[in-house]
């Protein structure tokens, strides 16, 4: 247990100091902060997700004691679900302490713990290596891109925030976008291939088509000749990179599990690609200039989840950039300074509900977490309209479409559903318990944003479900714990609309 719980640090530490010995003593310094912030993520889920080990959750004077099914408690610090900041440090396993993540779990003995531990592991040695090289006082950027390689830690609320299995130190280094490299794509011709959309010229030669690889899948997954393509900036998903001077976003397979998916391109994906991209733009029309859509350009994949690949515009085709206007990536938001103000918080969790709900109510939902969602400000900050991308998760509702006496697309399969929880988790989980809740912080000003903005909302027929009912969010870690089930697993969390509790499970 306690070999598991230092293996990953020590050894990217010696890795480390093979490759940036210069980073070597900010990567060790950076290592409680590190384990505290997963652990601060791992306690979030055992605190709220069904987790069948777990059989009771009590409140106690100084935290929440959570009873296990083998008669053991564990104890940790009261449990704010929209907490982003790092403020488990230690929790007890009857009475001993544990500040390291992996070696809990490893304590905790439950099926399938020991995966999950070596992922908790990785994510906290990659943690304290993606902190340690960063610039001091550095001033605010001014593309979208950049301000994406600011956004260190990764996910806000997933225990594997910077999981990166399969990647050398050297690697992480070389892609990581909080590193802050220029990636030279790999250009790989095909005789056959699915395309959907228009092909750039630059991705085509001689008669035939070029299919932009990340240098990581080339080095790990295929097989195929390659040659050298654009250097790009890598983005926060890491396999989606954006071409200089204001180019359109290459979306790459890469056949490693980031977080808690594996990042291929499905052929579907790429099927439906131009249909899905018209459709959501004659939807966000409707929308009365508050979303814009970055547009599918073009979709290709050699008949492989690894081979393929997705051109999509920039998010600043949708900014007036010579008068000052800027985008932001939802989860860089704090990074901004803005979120520290009630008022401005409020004004874009208005902006960002009025938008979803009335989306929601046509009959499309959108997984508008704070990396698919972004934000146009103004000269001054305000917020002034939404943009999203990456389309492949959306949920469409032909039965809503046809109350709006809207055509429903051409569709089938995962993205058409006319299941009213689906559609409202969908939502819900990814723009309430994601991207406004870490906007915000924590319950209490994710609380005081959503009973302002209320007020001047539409009063759609899923509204009274947001105010009233638990809030729906992806159970990560139990999808991590149960590697035989397919698809999402959910938890419900404390309706931040009302008083936060300790858990809303039993």
């Amino acid at each position: 247990m306690h070999h598991l719980s230092l293996c990953a640090e020590a050894e990217l530490a010696g890795e480390l100091h093979a490759v940036r010995p210069d980073l070597s003593a900010s990567y060790a310094a950076g290592l409680p902060g590190a384990r505290a912030a997963v652990l601060t993520r791992l306690w979030r889920a055992l605190a709220h997700e069904p987790l069948p080990w777990i059989v009771r959750r009590e409140p106690t004077r100084d935290g929440l004691t959570l009873h296990l099914a083998d008669g053991r408690r564990l104890h940790g610090p009261p449990a704010d679900p929209y907490a982003t900041d790092a403020y488990v440090t230690e929790v007890r396993l009857e009475g001993r302490r544990y500040d390291r993540p992996a070696a809990l779990v490893m304590a905790l003995d439950v099926l399938h713990g020991d995966a999950l531990a070596a992922e908790l592991d990785e994510s906290t040695a990659s943690l304290a290596l993606s902190r340690a090289a960063q610039q001091r006082d550095a001033p605010q950027p001014v593309s979208s891109w950049a301000w994406e390689q600011r956004v260190i830690d990764g996910h806000p609320y997933h225990p594997n925030c910077r999981s990166r299995p399969g990647f050398s130190v050297a690697e992480q280094l070389a892609y990581g976008p909080e590193h802050r490299p220029l990636v030279r794509l790999g250009l790989v011709p095909v005789d056959d291939a699915l395309l959907r959309g228009t092909w750039p010229a630059w991705l085509r030669q001689d008669g035939r088509l070029l299919i932009p690889v990340h240098p990581w899948q080339m080095a790990h997954v295929l097989d195929v000749p390659a040659q050298d393509g654009p250097l790009t900036h890598p983005l926060m998903s890491l396999r989606t990179l954006a071409l200089p001077e204001g180019g359109p976003h290459v979306k790459t397979a890469i056949s490693a599990r980031l977080t808690s998916s594996v990042r291929d391109i499905s052929v579907y994906s790429v099927e439906t690609s131009a249909t899905v991209s018209e459709f959501a733009e004659s939807i966000a029309a409707r929308m009365d200039g508050l979303l814009c859509v970055t547009r599918t350009v073009g979709a290709i994949s050699a008949h492989s989840p690894d081979l393929a690949a997705v051109i999509r515009e920039s998010p600043e085709a949708y900014a007036d950039t010579a008068a000052g206007e800027r985008v932001v990536p939802v989860a860089a938001l704090p990074l901004t300074g803005l979120t520290t103000s009630p008022a401005w918080l409020a004004g874009f969790t208005r902006l960002a509900l009025t938008v979803g709900l009335r989306l929601l109510e046509l009959g499309v939902a959108l997984e508008a977490h704070g990396q698919n969602l972004l934000v146009v400000l103004s000269p001054t900050g305000d917020p002034l309209r939404l943009v999203y991308r990456d389309l492949a998760d959306i949920r469409v509702s032909p039965a809503r479409l046809a109350r709006h006496g809207i055509k429903a697309p051409e569709l089938s399969g995962r993205i058409v559903t006319d299941d009213e929880t689906t559609l409202r988790r969908k939502l819900f989980g990814s723009l309430v318990a994601g991207a406004l809740a870490s906007a915000a912080g924590s319950a209490p000003a994710l609380r005081t944003a959503l009973r302002t903005a209320v007020r001047d909302l539409p009063p759609t027929p899923d509204l009274p479900a947001l105010r009233e009912d638990p809030l729906p969010t992806k159970a990560l870690t139990l999808m991590r714990l149960s590697p035989r089930r397919t698809g999402d697993l959910w938890t419900r969390l404390p309706n931040p609309f009302t008083a936060p509790t300790a858990s809303c499970n039993p």
